[in-house]
C-alpha cells in the first residue's frame, strides 16, 4: 500500500478529527453557495441558478451523511450488531440518492413547462452570472482541499465527497453558459441549462443509490481490486492454491472470504500461521480491507467434498482398536493423527521404539498394524513412526 510521501495515513483520533474539519468545511461552504444562489436566481431571474442552487444543498446533505457516517457508521460491533454499523452509512446514501433524483425530476420538469410557455421564460442578469461565477471558483477549492486531505488518509469516502463537489462546479459552469446565453437574447437557454443541471443532479443521485443499493446485496468488489486480493493471497509462502474467493464491501470497509490449500499433511498450528500471514498481507497491500476470513484447506473442496461423509476422529478409533485387538505391542501407540484426502483417510501412528527388541520386530509391527487397517475401505494407508 502507497501512501503520499511515503508516510502512512494518521489513525484512530488524528485521523477523525482531519476528516471531520475537511467535511465540515465543506459544509459551510455548501450552505451559503446554495441559500445565496437559490436566493440571487429569485432575484435576478435565473431559473438554472435555482436548479444549481439545489445541487449545491445537495452536497450539503452528502457532507451530512459523511458526518453522520464517522459519528455512527464507524462504531464498534455489538450483541445486536455483530458486524458493525456500516450500513447506516449504505442505507441514508440510498435514501439520499432516491430523493436527488426525486429533486432533479422536479428541476427539469419545471424548466420543461416553462420551455412550453415562452411568457414564463426568465430573464437574468449580472446578479445571477456573478454569484454562479463564484459558485465554479469556490467549489473548486473545495474540490481540491478535500482532495487532498482524502489522499492524506487514504479516505476514499472523502475522495468521493470531492468529487461531488466538483459536480456543482461543473454545474456551474453549465448555468453560466445559460445566463449569458439568456442575456444575449435567448432567454430559453437559462430554462436549457437547468434542464441539464437537473440531469446531472439525477445522475449523481441514480448513482449514489445504486452504488450503495449494489452494497446492500454484497456486490463484488471491482475486478481489479479482486486480482489485486488474488495476488497478494498467492504470495504468501505456503500458500499452494486459492478459490471461494468472495468480497464484499460495508460501506468503505472491504471484507473478503477465501479458502486456501495448503500441505494437506501440515499441522493445524501451521496452517494456522499460513493464515494469518494471508489476512495480513491482504491488508498491507490492498487499499481499503479491513477484514480477511481465511478458511484452510486441505484440498480443492469447491465443487465437490469427497471426505465429508468419512468416519470422525472416534468412530476412526474404535474401527482401529477392533482391527488391532490381538496385536499387543497395539496398547504402546501414543498418537495417532489422522489425514482425510480424496475420500480416505491417512493414519500415522506413533509407537516408543523402546519398547521393541530389535529394527525387525518394529518393521514387521508396522506391516502388520497397516495390513490390517487398510482392509477398511475408509483407510488409504497407515505409516508406523517409532521415537
Amino acid at each position: 500500500m502507497s501512501h503520499p510521501h511515503g508516510h502512512a495515513p494518521p489513525t484512530g483520533d488524528e485521523r477523525y478529527r482531519e476528516a471531520r474539519h475537511v467535511t465540515l468545511v465543506g459544509s459551510v461552504v455548501d450552505l451559503l453557495l446554495g441559500v445565496t444562489k437559490i436566493a440571487a436566481g429569485f432575484i435576478g431571474h435565473s431559473q438554472a441558478l435555482i436548479a444549481d442552487g439545489v445541487h449545491s444543498l445537495s452536497d450539503l446533505a452528502t457532507d451530512v451523511i459523511v458526518l453522520l457516517a464517522m459519528k455512527h457508521g464507524a462504531r464498534d460491533a455489538d450483541e445486536e450488531h455483530p458486524y458493525g454499523h456500516g450500513r447506516i452509512e449504505t442505507l441514508a446514501t440510498v435514501v439520499l440518492g432516491v430523493a436527488l433524483v426525486a429533486v432533479a425530476i422536479g428541476i427539469a420538469y419545471d424548466a420543461s413547462l416553462r420551455l412550453l410557455n415562452p411568457e414564463l421564460l426568465p430573464h437574468p442578469g449580472w446578479l445571477a452570472l456573478s454569484v454562479a461565477a463564484t459558485s465554479i471558483v469556490a467549489k473548486e477549492i473545495i474540490y481540491h482541499y478535500t482532495m487532498r486531505v482524502a489522499n492524506r488518509l487514504d479516505s476514499q469516502l472523502l475522495r468521493a465527497n470531492a468529487w461531488h463537489s466538483r459536480s456543482d462546479a461543473i454545474s456551474s459552469v453549465i448555468v453560466v453558459l445559460g445566463i449569458i446565453g439568456a442575456m444575449n437574447g435567448l432567454p430559453w437557454l437559462d430554462a436549457v441549462a437547468a434542464i441539464a443541471v437537473g440531469a446531472m443532479v439525477g445522475k449523481v443521485g441514480a448513482g449514489l443509490a445504486w452504488n450503495s443499493a449494489q452494497e446492500l446485496i454484497d456486490r463484488a468488489m471491482e475486478p481489479e481490486t479482486v486480482a489485486r486480493i488474488r495476488d497478494a493471497i498467492l504470495s504468501v509462502e505456503g500458500v499452494e492454491a486459492l478459490h471461494m474467493l468472495r468480497t464484499r464491501r460495508m460501506a468503505h470497509d472491504g471484507l473478503v472470504d477465501v479458502h486456501i490449500l495448503v500441505d494437506p499433511k501440515s499441522s493445524v498450528s501451521e496452517g494456522h500461521l499460513i493464515s494469518e500471514r494471508v489476512r495480513q498481507a491482504v491488508m498491507d497491500k490492498v487499499d481499503g480491507i479491513t477484514e480477511v476470513m481465511v478458511h484452510i484447506d486441505p484440498e480443492d473442496d469447491e465443487v465437490s467434498a469427497p471426505s465429508r461423509d468419512l468416519p470422525v476422529r472416534e468412530e476412526v478409533l474404535a474401527l482401529l482398536q477392533r482391527r488391532w485387538r490381538d496385536i499387543a505391542e497395539a496398547s504402546d501407540i501414543d498418537h495417532v493423527r489422522l489425514h482425510y484426502l480424496d475420500g480416505k483417510i491417512h493414519v500415522e501412528v506413533s509407537l516408543p521404539l523402546q519398547k521393541m527388541r530389535d529394527i525387525e520386530q518394529a518393521q514387521a509391527l508396522a506391516r502388520q498394524l497397516a495390513r490390517l487397517a487398510e482392509a477398511e475401505d475408509s483407510i488409504a494407508d497407515v505409516q508406523v513412526c517409532f521415537h
